[in-house]
């Protein structure tokens, strides 16, 4: 687990659309503005060079994976 991050489905599902796109891009390095959007969200600043986990990046592509 990434300790400069909250937990991603705290933060990952409150997103916008695109933030959630830039993300799916394989983005290990959090962009500047998505970084922002989420500390929006959580309350906090989420310091500057802060990354995805793998367990984070395994959590986005299971959002966008289609629901049986």
């Amino acid at each position: 687990m990434n300790s400069e991050l909250p937990a991603i489905h705290e933060w990952y599902p409150k997103l916008s659309m695109d933030a959630k796109h830039t993300l799916h891009d394989d983005v290990v390095v959090i962009p500047d503005g998505v970084r922002e959007e989420i500390g929006e969200i959580v309350g906090f600043a989420v310091p500057e060079g802060a990354a995805l986990s793998e367990a984070d990046r395994d959590f986005i592509r299971t959002q966008g994976e289609p629901v049986d």
